[in-house]
């Protein structure tokens, strides 16, 4: 009998103890669900253009991949880094969308094929997307304007460190066009070419006139910071 009450009086003891264990791991989950980051993706199909897919994706620190390519090309996601007001801005477009739940944003009028447009929210288990070739909503277009500028700035920046490594002739080419997208408020944060455009700069392996126009260029966007 002695030992049948002990083994009762330490599974009585034993229980309490799991349990508070059990309890204690619970805020824990529930602290690392709310510390998992937002991540808001665009997302372009676009058959017979250029480029015929885009994909970016954006975290609240402002760090996500963009992966810009025609449909028979392998996928091939890269890092990118925007910086905190614009990343702050995009989430706050997508606050204001509802963070792309219940929503529609499509036109619903006939209209030419413009390309199926996804904004899609993820954070933790928690998904939403919505779909549309053609919106009229102020902050879907806001938010569209500027995913498509950042598509364009990152295009600009993967073409000017391609041709800065392999062909040093069209470097001064992609700076005229890097100029003309910067004339038309293209670009979301040109400051993001300024350590290429000081390479240019600097190095006399490139022609006078490109490492005079990255010089000029660099000055403008300097100035307007």
């Amino acid at each position: 009998m002695i030992p049948s009450t002990m083994q009762r009086c330490l599974r009585a003891l034993a229980l309490p103890l799991v349990l508070g264990a059990v309890l204690a791991a619970v805020p824990r989950v529930e602290a690392d669900t709310r510390a998992d980051g937002a991540t808001i993706t665009y997302r372009k199909v676009f058959k017979t253009s250029y480029p015929e897919f885009v994909e970016i994706k954006v975290s609240e620190s402002g760090s996500g991949t963009f992966d810009i390519r025609q449909l028979d090309d392998e996928s091939n996601p890269r890092p990118m880094e925007i910086g905190a007001p614009l990343a702050q801005r995009i989430f706050d477009l997508a606050a204001k969308l509802h963070n792309f739940d219940g929503i529609d944003l499509e036109m619903h009028r006939r209209i030419a094929n413009l390309g199926e447009k996804t904004f899609r929210y993820d954070r933790g288990s928690e998904t939403h997307q919505v779909a549309f070739n053609y919106t009229l909503d102020r902050s879907a277009a806001q938010l569209l304007e500027i995913f498509e500028s950042l598509a364009r700035q990152e295009t600009d920046l993967s073409d000017l460190k391609r041709t800065m490594r392999y062909d040093r002739l069209g470097v001064n080419d992609v700076i005229q066009q890097i100029e003309k997208d910067y004339d038309r408020k293209l670009l979301p944060e040109p400051e993001q070419f300024l350590a290429s455009l000081d390479q240019v700069a600097a190095d006399e392996h490139f022609i006078d006139i490109a490492r005079q126009r990255a010089r000029t260029l660099a000055g403008r966007i300097r100035a307007a910071r």
